[in-house]
């Protein structure tokens, strides 16, 4: 449904989102009155104050595909029990509000405590053996399908600009050469433990359906086995408790490196997007930037 067809400004602010957001609700009857931006990544997400409701606004009308998978994801999930996020469903989604996808989504009451890397390997261990049903057409992983807009419309350097460009062509090929052992199947095509929350029932709930695809498991693994071996951000006893549960550790695998190239890159293009927005986030894409043209050198970056 397109409550106004007008092509989205390559900005993407907070302060737009949120105008977005307030004419997305006029839409669908809900009040705007005091909703409170959360987080802007990919998404602006904002929780109205109104009724235990999330609005997630996408940037661009190209990302309209990618809101239709997950409101059918989610209704897939949730018809199978699987502990997910679950859209609003007495409402049309997704919205098209001034070139826009906008999607509404139950607010999860969190609970006292975060998701453990362990509920991280066991949840993806169970979706991995799921069956796609009859009539939810999804993509394979693409590492490359948002690159060319990240990159075209970040406020970054021209030098940045170029270098990040020919980066994606030697992945290209990097990634023309992979071979896959494993079957395909449903791969949440995001999954760190942050797209986990854990409920007031202290249930573990799997959110951000945004790059769900059918696909090698593989792509699941490499973000945490990335963010442990490259980078850093979890413990050894941490690492060992998602692997012990998940059943393998990608690390051993020869593809390892490409796929860990491929997150890294991923990861900067991800942040780069908000380098307007304040000072810590220019500066840790400053961070991430000079190490990726020094492909051996540490990574000291920081979670975003």
């Amino acid at each position: 449904m397109a409550v106004d067809a007008a092509r989205a400004d390559e900005g993407f602010t907070s302060a737009g989102a949120a105008r977005v957001m307030s004419a997305a609700c006029r839409a669908a009857g809900l009040d705007d009155r005091g909703a409170e931006l959360i987080r802007l990544g990919e998404n602006a997400l904002f929780r109205l104050a109104s009724v235990p409701v999330v609005v997630r606004v996408a940037r661009s009308e190209e990302y309209l595909p990618k809101a239709r998978t997950e409101v059918g994801v989610s209704r897939w999930l949730a018809g199978e029990g699987f502990p997910a996020a679950r859209v609003v469903d007495d409402l049309e989604q997704p919205l098209l509000v001034r070139g826009h996808p906008v999607t509404f989504w139950h607010l999860i009451v969190e609970g006292d405590r975060k998701a453990t890397y362990g509920e991280l390997g066991s949840i993806l261990r169970d979706l991995h053996s799921m069956t796609l049903p009859a009539g939810l057409e999804l993509p394979s992983f693409d590492p490359f399908d948002k690159q060319e807009l990240r990159i075209s419309r970040a406020a970054i350097p021209e030098d940045d600009r170029v270098f990040l460009r020919k980066r994606w062509r030697e992945l290209r090929d990097q990634f023309a050469e992979l071979s896959f052992e494993t079957p395909r199947g449903p791969v949440h095509g995001d999954a760190h433990v942050q797209n986990l929350m854990v409920n007031h029932r202290n249930e573990a709930v799997l959110i951000d359906f945004e790059a769900f695809c059918f696909d090698h498991p593989e792509w699941d693994l490499m973000v945490t086995a990335t963010e442990h071996h490259s980078l850093g951000w979890q413990t050894d006893e941490q690492y060992a408790d998602f692997v012990r549960a998940y059943g393998r550790d990608l690390y051993d695998w020869p593809g390892y490196d490409t796929l860990r190239r491929l997150q890294e890159f991923g990861m900067t293009t991800w942040l780069m997007q908000n380098v307007q927005e304040d000072q810590e986030t220019a500066d840790e894409y400053r961070r991430r930037i000079d190490a990726l043209r020094h492909d051996d050198a540490p990574r000291d970056w920081r979670p975003r």
